[in-house]
């Protein structure tokens, strides 16, 4: 006979973290679904509003710079308001921004009410979060992002085939009607499923550092996005405008008793080369996900179910990477993990510069399993070599600029691949041969930026292997 303690049974997660788990994962799979959905709309977008690709590509590029002005106050606002009630607002501020999308009339109403549904669903993952682990605890809390993970994973599966079928069968109106219902339901599952939470006290919100940041990322992403408008004074002028105010809000931040976040963080070598990764690998994985529809549905004339159809490989190498990449941790360490995915993503673009109007579906589908796998790989190892660089206590600091970093680099990279493609298509003409030149072109500077992103990764890989230098006081 033995003696010893047997293991201690696994406790299952109580009622009341499930509720919140339930609401948050409707919340999420809204929002989530949405930003795949619409991404296989823009080329209807365009014939129905007689407007060019890189005035359509604001529709994208305005919800990602809607999310990540808001991010920031995030965390401000469930202290300020309560949790519940912030999560409450922002589902209803992204349905109403659902329903004034659907009822535009041209391209740049869409793109205005494209930008209230951001503001709205800036807020939605962040706040749950908030919520999710407040009711969990720190015991559970990998148990619980487990399974609200699931829609963020697959989403991005499902997303694009969901939306082929609501193009195919009514019209690109339903891409956002369909949220009414869910946000409805989301609302509903909040109010009955959350418990009330009292306001706490929270400190002054910066608010000349939000505009300096909100203005600043807008302006810059517009002037980079219209270089093709013949005359480059006022692209130019928008860059220097854009990139001053970054600056002022760099310099207020260092200098205000209660800023926005600690840009200090960037001191940290091993955090500032995982940042720079994350802002360039977020920049090819945004637009790789609004180049391919584009291509399959402009040079392959290929329906909108087939499009989301042949976008589906992507999504299952970045879900299956997504679910290796934390064993792959264990073994290479976060930065070589993130390096490793790097270079997958980088190998996988090189064949996109060769695209024709006859490339081998096995070949494009095979690229697009591994750029996904790639981006799987790389995003998350390197976000979380981000976080394992600094003090515990810093990580509420660090993960609203990563996040903003992400969809600034998903807004650049749109506006300017887009403003670049678009350039390439006007001088085709219609001839389908230099349609598909336009596009190589086009794949041609995503494979830089995936380059870049590599290079990046090898610094990071470097930098998390030598010693920490002291931090500097202050």
């Amino acid at each position: 006979m033995t003696t010893g303690t047997a293991p201690a049974p696994r406790t299952g997660l109580g009622r009341d973290v499930w509720k919140a788990a339930t609401v948050v994962i409707v919340g999420a799979t809204m929002s989530f679904l949405d930003s795949t959905i619409v991404n296989v709309a823009l080329s209807a977008l365009g014939t129905d509003f007689r407007a060019p690709l890189n005035t359509v590509q604001w529709v994208v590029t305005a919800y990602l710079l809607a999310v990540a002005a808001v991010i920031p106050v995030s965390g401000w606002a469930a202290r300020r308001f309560g949790a519940r009630r912030t999560y409450v607002a922002a589902v209803v501020l992204f349905t109403l921004g659902s329903a004034l999308c659907a009822a535009a009339q041209d391209a740049g109403q869409l793109i205005v009410f494209r930008a209230v549904q951001g503001l709205g669903g800036g807020l939605i993952m962040p706040v749950g979060q908030m919520i999710l682990a407040r009711t969990a605890g720190p015991a559970n809390m990998s148990r619980v992002m487990a399974t609200v993970g699931v829609p963020i994973v697959l989403a991005p599966v499902f997303g694009p085939f969901i939306g082929g079928l609501l193009l195919h069968y009514t019209d690109w109106r339903w891409i956002f009607l369909v949220n009414l219902p869910v946000g409805a339901a989301a609302v509903l599952c909040a109010v009955y499923l959350l418990p009330a939470d009292r306001p706490e006290a929270a400190p002054p919100l910066d608010v000349p550092g939000l505009a300096a940041i909100s203005t600043g990322m807008a302006v810059l992403t517009y002037g980079l996005g219209s270089t093709d408008t013949g005359s480059l004074t006022v692209p130019l002028l928008c860059v220097a405008v854009g990139t001053a105010l970054l600056v002022l809000f760099t310099i207020r931040t260092l200098n205000t008793a209660h800023p926005l976040f600690d840009v200090r963080l960037y001191r940290d070598r091993v955090f500032r080369a995982a940042s720079l990764t994350t802002f360039l690998l977020s920049m090819g994985m945004y637009a790789g996900m609004v180049l391919m529809p584009l291509y399959f549905q402009d040079v392959r004339h290929e329906d909108p179910v087939a499009t989301g159809m042949l976008l589906v490989p992507s999504s299952i190498g970045a879900a299956a990477a997504t679910w290796l990449s934390g064993r792959a941790a264990e073994r290479l360490g976060t930065g070589r993990t993130a390096l490793a995915g790097a270079g997958l993503s980088l190998a996988a673009a090189v064949p996109f510069v060769f695209v024709g109007t006859d490339t081998s579906y096995a070949l494009i589908g095979t690229a697009m399993t591994v750029s996904g796998f790639g981006a799987g790989l790389s995003v998350m190892p390197a976000m979380t070599t981000a976080f394992r660089s600094l003090d515990p206590q810093k990580i509420s600091d660090a993960s609203p600029q990563l996040s903003i970093l992400q969809r600034l680099g998903g807004s650049l990279a749109t506006a300017v691949l887009v403003t670049v493609l678009q350039r390439g298509l006007d001088g085709a003409d219609g001839r389908p041969h230099d349609q598909a030149s336009a596009f190589a072109v086009t794949f041609g500077w995503s494979l830089a930026l995936a380059a870049a992103a590599a290079l990046s990764a090898v610094l990071l890989a470097r930098a998390q292997r030598r010693p920490a230098a002291p931090e500097p006081t202050r």
